[in-house]
C-alpha cells in the first residue's frame, strides 16, 4: 500500500521546484520529521508569566482573607502571607528586570515555573496539605509548561509537581478549622486526594500538550502553504511580465533588423557586411525567442493570460510528467451534451495542486495515470486516477491533514522520495480556497483516485 508524500517540490519542507532554492523549514528535522518542540520553543513571554502569577497571588490573598475574616478559621497566617510575599517579590523583580515583550528561554521559563510549584506547595503545606482542595493549584504551572516548553522540561516540571503532591499527603500542618472543631483527616483520604491531583496533572497537561502539538503542526503547514501559493503567484506574474516584454521588444527589434539590412546592402567593405549580416541573424534569433514567449499560454494581454480552457489546464498539469519512463500520462476532457466547454480563470492554486496530485500518482502508478476533466451546466471537476496500489487503509481517512506522514523507505514509490505528509495538505488547502470539494478514494479494482469539484460559476470566465 502507498502513503502520500509531499511532492518533490517540497523536499524537507523546502520549496525545491525548478528554479527555486531549497530551505530547511522551521520545525522540520533533517530526517523529515515534525519537531513540535522547535515550534513551541521560547513562546512564553515575561508579560504572560507575570500576569498569570499576579492572578494566582491575588487569588491566594483573597482566599486567606475569606478564611480568616469571613470564616474565622485558624491557620498560621503570618507564615502564609510571608510565602505569598516572597512570591510577589519574585514576580515584581521578574517584571521589572526585563521588558514584558521579551520571550524567555526554555531553561529560564522552566526555572520560573519551578518556583511557582514550590511557592504553591509551601502555601498548601501550611494549610493542610492534600486535605486542602486548593492543592489543585499545582496543576496550573504544569499546564503552562505543557503549552510552551519542550517535552523534557515539561516532564521534569510535572515530576516535581507529582513529588510535591505525594509529599504533601504525608507532611503538612493541620487543615485550617474553627478553634475547638479541629478534625484530622485519615491518611487514606490524603493519599486519595494526592492521587486525584496527580491524575489531574497528567490528564490536563496531556490534553493541553496534544492541542498545542496540533496547533503547531497546523500553523507550520499553513505557513508552507502560503509560501507555495506566493511562489506560484510570482511565477504566474513572471509569465505575464515576459509576455508583455516580448510584445514591447518586438518593435525595436524590427527596427534593428531593417537598419542592419540597409547596412548590409550598402556596406563599403566585406567586414562591415559580415557584421551587418551578424546583426540581422542575431535580431532574428531574438525575434524567434520572443515569438515562442508570445505563443505560450501567457499572452501579452492580461485578459487573455488570466483565462485558459480546460484542455489547456490539464495539458499544463501533465506536461512536467509527459516524459516519465514506464508510465503513460494522458488527459481527457469530456462534458455534457449541448453544454459549452468553459474557459476558467488561470489560478496558480489549481495548477500547483493538480500538478502535485499528478506527481504523486506518477510516483506510484504501475503503467498509467489518467487525468480527466468533466463539465456540465453546473459543475466542473478534475480527476487524477492511477493504476498503482492505492492508498493505505490506515491513512485514507486522514488524507488532507498535515503530516499524514511518511513511510520508511517509501516502499512502492518510483522515486523512493520520503515526504513529510505536507503535499496533500497543501494541495487540498489551495483547492479549497478556490471553492473546490476535494475527495480521496481507492479505485476499483485498484489504484488511487483524487478528484476536485467546483461549482461552475466559481471558476468560469464569463
Amino acid at each position: 500500500m502507498r502513503t502520500p508524500a509531499a511532492p518533490q517540490a517540497l523536499k524537507s519542507i523546502g520549496l525545491d521546484k525548478a528554479g527555486g532554492t531549497r530551505t530547511q523549514g522551521i520545525g522540520a528535522s533533517e530526517e523529515g520529521d515534525f519537531d513540535a518542540d522547535a515550534l513551541r520553543r521560547s513562546h512564553l513571554r515575561v508579560r504572560t508569566l507575570v500576569t498569570l502569577r499576579w492572578l494566582v497571588i491575588g487569588g491566594e490573598v483573597l482566599l486567606l482573607v475569606v478564611m480568616g475574616l469571613g470564616l474565622g478559621l485558624h491557620a498560621p497566617y503570618p507564615l502564609c502571607f510571608a510565602v505569598i510575599g516572597v512570591g510577589a517579590w519574585i514576580n515584581l523583580l521578574t517584571g521589572v528586570a526585563s521588558p514584558g515583550q521579551r520571550v524567555m528561554g526554555d531553561m529560564e521559563a522552566a526555572g520560573q515555573l519551578c518556583l511557582d510549584v514550590l511557592q504553591i506547595s509551601a502555601l498548601v503545606f501550611l494549610t493542610g496539605g492534600t486535605a486542602n482542595p486548593f492543592v489543585l493549584l499545582l496543576i496550573a504551572p504544569v499546564t503552562l509548561a505543557a503549552a510552551t516548553l519542550p517535552a523534557r522540561l515539561m516532564l521534569a516540571l510535572a515530576a516535581l509537581a507529582v513529588a510535591a503532591s505525594i509529599a504533601l499527603a504525608f507532611f503538612a500542618l493541620p487543615l485550617p478549622a474553627i478553634p475547638g472543631l479541629e478534625a484530622g483527616l485519615p491518611l487514606s483520604y490524603r493519599l486519595a486526594a494526592a492521587i486525584a491531583n496527580i491524575a489531574g496533572i497528567a490528564l490536563i497537561a496531556g490534553y493541553v500538550r496534544q492541542a498545542a502539538d496540533e496547533s503547531a503542526r497546523m500553523a507550520l503547514a499553513l505557513d508552507v502553504t502560503q509560501a507555495v501559493l506566493a511562489r506560484e503567484q510570482r511565477l504566474s506574474a513572471l509569465g505575464a511580465l515576459a509576455a508583455a516584454a516580448a510584445h514591447e521588444l518586438g518593435t525595436p527589434l524590427a527596427t534593428i533588423s531593417i537598419v542592419a539590412k540597409e547596412l548590409s546592402r550598402e556596406a563599403p567593405t566585406a567586414s562591415v557586411k559580415d557584421d551587418a549580416d551578424l546583426l540581422i541573424a542575431q535580431a532574428e534569433r531574438c525575434r524567434e525567442i520572443l515569438r515562442r514567449l508570445t505563443d505560450a499560454p501567457a499572452d501579452a494581454s492580461d485578459e487573455v493570460h488570466e483565462r485558459l480552457s480546460l484542455r489547456q489546464l490539464v495539458q499544463e498539469v501533465i506536461e512536467p510528467h509527459g516524459g516519465t519512463k514506464d508510465v503513460r500520462v494522458e488527459a481527457i476532457v469530456t462534458g455534457a451534451k449541448n453544454v459549452q466547454t468553459p474557459d476558467i480563470h488561470r489560478l496558480p492554486e489549481i495548477t500547483h495542486a493538480m500538478t502535485s496530485f499528478v506527481e504523486n500518482a506518477v510516483d506510484f502508478a504501475t503503467s498509467e495515470v489518467l487525468v480527466t476533466a468533466r463539465f456540465d451546466a453546473e459543475t466542473v471537476s478534475i480527476e487524477v486516477r492511477d493504476d498503482g496500489p492505492g492508498f493505505a487503509p490506515e491513512i485514507l481517512a486522514k488524507l488532507g491533514e498535515p503530516y499524514v506522514t511518511t513511510r520508511p523507505g517509501a516502499e512502492g514509490s518510483r522515486t523512493g522520495h520520503i515526504g513529510m505528509g505536507l503535499g496533500f495538505f497543501i494541495a487540498k488547502t489551495l483547492l479549497e480556497r478556490t471553492g473546490a470539494v476535494v475527495t480521496f478514494q481507492n479505485g476499483r479494482p485498484r489504484g488511487a483516485v483524487v478528484s476536485a469539484r467546483w461549482a461552475r460559476a466559481r471558476i468560469e470566465v464569463l
